[in-house]
Protein backbone atom coordinates (compact mmCIF):
# COMPACT_ATOMS: atom_id res chain seq x y z
CA UNK A 1 0.00 0.00 0.00
CA UNK A 2 1.52 3.39 -0.96
CA UNK A 3 2.23 5.98 1.69
CA UNK A 4 -0.31 8.79 1.92
CA UNK A 5 0.15 12.20 3.47
CA UNK A 6 -1.70 12.47 6.75
CA UNK A 7 -5.02 14.29 6.67
CA UNK A 8 -4.01 16.31 9.72
CA UNK A 9 -0.45 17.53 9.24
CA UNK A 10 1.73 17.51 12.31
CA UNK A 11 2.89 20.73 13.88
CA UNK A 12 6.32 19.98 12.46
CA UNK A 13 5.15 19.47 8.87
CA UNK A 14 2.87 22.52 8.94
CA UNK A 15 5.57 24.77 10.34
CA UNK A 16 8.19 23.45 7.91
CA UNK A 17 5.97 24.31 4.95
CA UNK A 18 5.10 27.76 6.34
CA UNK A 19 8.67 28.82 6.99
CA UNK A 20 9.94 27.33 3.72
CA UNK A 21 7.34 29.29 1.76
CA UNK A 22 8.13 32.41 3.78
CA UNK A 23 11.78 31.94 2.78
CA UNK A 24 10.77 31.50 -0.87
CA UNK A 25 12.72 28.25 -1.25
CA UNK A 26 11.58 25.25 -3.28
CA UNK A 27 11.60 21.93 -1.45
CA UNK A 28 14.51 20.47 -3.37
CA UNK A 29 16.75 23.49 -2.86
CA UNK A 30 16.01 23.60 0.87
CA UNK A 31 16.80 19.92 1.16
CA UNK A 32 20.13 20.30 -0.63
CA UNK A 33 21.08 23.36 1.45
CA UNK A 34 20.32 21.34 4.60
CA UNK A 35 22.50 18.44 3.48
CA UNK A 36 20.35 16.05 1.45
CA UNK A 37 21.54 14.56 -1.82
CA UNK A 38 20.11 16.38 -4.81
CA UNK A 39 18.58 13.19 -6.24
CA UNK A 40 16.36 12.58 -3.21
CA UNK A 41 15.95 16.07 -1.73
CA UNK A 42 12.59 16.92 -3.30
CA UNK A 43 10.93 13.60 -2.41
CA UNK A 44 12.22 13.59 1.16
CA UNK A 45 11.24 17.21 1.79
CA UNK A 46 7.79 16.51 0.36
CA UNK A 47 7.39 13.59 2.77
CA UNK A 48 8.45 15.78 5.70
CA UNK A 49 6.03 18.55 4.74
CA UNK A 50 3.15 16.14 4.19
CA UNK A 51 3.64 14.39 7.51
CA UNK A 52 4.53 11.02 5.96
CA UNK A 53 7.88 11.02 7.78
CA UNK A 54 9.51 13.23 10.39
CA UNK A 55 13.25 13.87 10.07
CA UNK A 56 15.80 13.19 12.79
CA UNK A 57 16.49 16.09 15.12
CA UNK A 58 19.97 16.61 13.67
CA UNK A 59 18.44 17.28 10.26
CA UNK A 60 15.82 19.58 11.82
CA UNK A 61 18.70 21.61 13.25
CA UNK A 62 20.21 21.86 9.75
CA UNK A 63 16.85 22.99 8.34
CA UNK A 64 16.50 25.57 11.10
CA UNK A 65 19.95 26.96 10.37
CA UNK A 66 19.23 27.28 6.64
CA UNK A 67 15.83 28.89 7.32
CA UNK A 68 17.10 31.18 10.09
CA UNK A 69 14.69 29.96 12.75
CA UNK A 70 15.21 28.13 16.05
CA UNK A 71 14.72 24.35 15.80
CA UNK A 72 12.17 24.61 18.64
CA UNK A 73 9.90 26.58 16.29
CA UNK A 74 9.07 23.39 14.41
CA UNK A 75 7.77 21.66 17.53
CA UNK A 76 6.16 24.48 19.52
CA UNK A 77 2.56 23.55 20.28
CA UNK A 78 1.46 27.13 20.89
CA UNK A 79 1.04 29.13 17.66
CA UNK A 80 1.40 32.45 19.47
CA UNK A 81 4.68 31.40 21.03
CA UNK A 82 5.87 30.13 17.63
CA UNK A 83 5.14 33.59 16.17
CA UNK A 84 7.21 35.13 18.95
CA UNK A 85 10.06 32.72 18.12
CA UNK A 86 9.98 33.85 14.49
CA UNK A 87 9.91 37.51 15.43
CA UNK A 88 12.77 36.99 17.88
CA UNK A 89 14.87 35.17 15.28
CA UNK A 90 14.41 38.12 12.89
CA UNK A 91 15.53 40.73 15.45
CA UNK A 92 19.00 42.20 15.69
CA UNK A 93 20.79 41.31 18.93
CA UNK A 94 20.21 44.71 20.53
CA UNK A 95 16.44 44.26 20.16
CA UNK A 96 16.68 40.73 21.53
CA UNK A 97 18.42 42.06 24.63
CA UNK A 98 15.76 44.75 25.08
CA UNK A 99 12.99 42.17 24.71
CA UNK A 100 14.57 39.84 27.29
CA UNK A 101 14.97 42.74 29.70
CA UNK A 102 11.35 43.79 29.23
CA UNK A 103 10.15 40.22 29.73
CA UNK A 104 12.15 39.98 32.97
CA UNK A 105 10.56 43.24 34.16
CA UNK A 106 7.08 41.91 33.42
CA UNK A 107 7.76 38.79 35.48
CA UNK A 108 8.65 40.71 38.61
Amino acid sequence: MPLRPSQNPSTFSRRLREVRLRSDLPQDKLGVLAGLEESSASARMSRYENGVHEPPHRFVEALAKVLGVPAAYFYCGDDRLAEIMLAYSDMPEIQRQALRQRAAELLR
